[in-house]
């Protein structure tokens, strides 16, 4: 009796076991989708809620986790380190991945951050990997949970993107050629996808753009919150083929979202991501609604409110195909901003506004002469990027200098210098003291940022005259709150006005998931 007795606990036990695991089986997903939207704002998503569909931005809104303010706490965030930062659950200072660009001091040339002469251009003559990503990223661990059968893909305009998104163990990026149009990719992840390259031959972009034309997808008198002179003329952009900058115009603009959407959906459906029975796969997807740089007046707001609208369009028909070939039941998607808005433009001098002009070029000549003065002749800055500032090493240990010395002198003599608000030294920055310096700390890449930061009053214009031809930025402060979502089976509908650190998306992702999250991750997962 005792032994029957045992056999049936036993037996009830191992039953329960059994149900237990079908349930997790049956409850895990079969796709995670991951969209990263460059620049995307609370306020114009709220602002131009009733002008939306109900399946696109309102879904999200209404059906998933909304998380209205996400900061990236980073300083000088671009497209693609705020994407690795989303990815890696990790600052910049950290990642591999501080900005889109990187100095080499060895060669003195910028570069892609993410460039890699070991790889071929597939469709294209640039070579990229993700190699110099430091840390894991969301992709990865999805790929290693699967053991290698899960299916990660990434389509964007922007390579870096891609790659970012893909990660080290994907299966293929994907990228719009800004030189010729095509879909390209890199060897790294071997082939282009098929339907993909068939698109590349069958529906190239070059014999579309001609027939292509921007202009408002309602009327313009409808468009809320717009002065009454910007109601008077339409914008009308055309994408002519004899443009030296049309592909850059076009990647720029809604139809850059619409090709991605489509590209996206194709190869969801032809390469059946998500129904795999084995492990789970990961869609991930790049857009844009970053001010159109190409208006003529430097008032971009009738482009960007029709670019919302638009990108809802484009959300709602990417949910409906992953509806469709997949089932919302079985999909984990989360979207979010990249955390900044860079809405500089240089200003009409006629409104007179407090400014001017900061030439590199003079400045590096300046410099060079006062730390001669006060360590003897020589050419002393290496290179001046961005707001970086890089000190020939070389010529300070051939003169047998100290380093912090040098440094110490050159941050004197720029904080004196009209435009320039203040500048770090990397020894300040790596042991902080100020608000300020910690917010750099978490942004600049000790193994590649330079010598002194440099940062420089809103309302001047920075003139990179170093190089031929001459690059001008204007200098604008633009805070404002950024958003994400998460929408999955198990996660309540939810506002959260709260402030949500933006390492957390990849752990919270993760933990859904049931997965690690990246080796990298600083923040632990939200609790909904």
């Amino acid at each position: 009796m005792k032994r029957l007795l045992t056999s049936v606990l036993c037996g009830l036990v191992t039953l329960n076991v059994a149900v237990q695991a079908a349930h997790d089986e049956a409850g895990r997903p079969k796709l995670v989708v991951g969209i990263v939207v460059d620049q995307l704002r609370t306020d114009y998503i709220e602002y131009l809620q009733s002008y939306f569909n109900e399946r696109g931005f309102k879904r999200l809104m209404n059906d998933g986790a909304y998380m209205r303010d996400v900061d990236f706490k980073a300083k000088g965030l671009d497209a693609v380190s705020a994407t690795a930062m989303l990815y890696t659950g990790a600052y910049p200072s950290t990642t591999g991945v501080a900005s889109a660009d990187l100095y080499d001091p060895a060669t003195k040339k910028v570069k892609p951050v993410l460039s890699d002469p070991k790889t071929l251009g597939n469709f294209t003559n640039d070579s990229y990997s993700p190699e110099n990503i430091r840390l894991s990223t969301l992709a990865d661990e999805v790929a290693m949970d699967g053991l290698g059968l899960s299916a990660v893909y990434s389509f964007s305009a922007d390579p870096q993107v891609a790659i970012v998104m893909a990660g080290h163990a994907g299966t293929g990026a994907c990228w719009i050629n800004p030189n010729t149009g095509n879909w390209a990719t890199t060897t790294y992840y071997k082939n282009l996808p098929t339907p993909v390259s068939t698109r590349n031959y069958s529906s190239s972009l070059a014999s579309r753009l001609d027939t292509m034309q921007w202009k408002p997808s309602i009327p313009i008198d409808k468009f809320p919150g717009l002065p009454e002179q910007k109601r008077i003329y339409p914008f009308r952009h055309l994408f002519q083929r004899n443009d030296k900058e049309v592909y850059d115009r076009f990647i720029a603009s809604p139809m850059g979202n619409a090709e991605v959407t489509d590209v996206a959906i194709e190869c969801l459906r032809q390469l059946k991501i998500g129904s795999n029975s084995n492990a789970v796969d990961m869609l991930n997807v790049g857009y844009t609604l970053a001010p159109y740089r190409y208006v003529t007046d430097g008032d971009f707001r009738p482009e960007l409110t029709d670019a919302y609208l638009r990108l809802d369009g484009q959300l709602g028909r990417l949910f409906d195909a992953i509806d469709k070939y997949v089932g919302k039941e079985n999909a984990v998607i989360w979207l979010s901003s990249t955390g900044y808005y860079d809405d500089a433009v240089i200003e009409d001098k006629k409104y007179r506004l407090p400014g001017g002009e900061f030439s590199m070029k003079r400045a590096k000549s300046l410099l060079n002469s006062y730390l001669s003065a006060r360590h003897g002749n020589a050419d002393y800055v290496g290179a001046f990027r961005d707001n970086h500032l890089y000190l020939d090493h070389k010529v300070l240990e051939d003169k047998n200098l100290n380093v912090q010395d040098v440094v110490a002198d050159a941050r004197s003599f720029l904080t004196k210098m009209s435009g320039v608000l203040d500048a770090f030294t990397f020894y300040d920055i790596l042991s902080p003291s100020t608000p300020e310096e910690e917010q750099l700390r978490l942004s600049l890449d000790p193994k590649t940022g330079g010598d002194i930061y440099v940062s420089f009053n809103p309302g001047w214009t920075i003139v990179n005259d170093i190089d031929y031809p001459a690059v001008t930025k204007s200098v604008r402060e633009t805070p404002v709150l950024t958003p994400a979502f998460i929408m999955a089976d198990g996660v309540a509908p939810k506002r959260i006005d709260s402030t949500v650190d933006a390492t957390a998306i990849a752990p919270t992702v993760s933990s859904i998931l049931r997965i690690r999250s990246p080796n990298g991750a600083v923040s632990k997962p939200i609790l909904f």
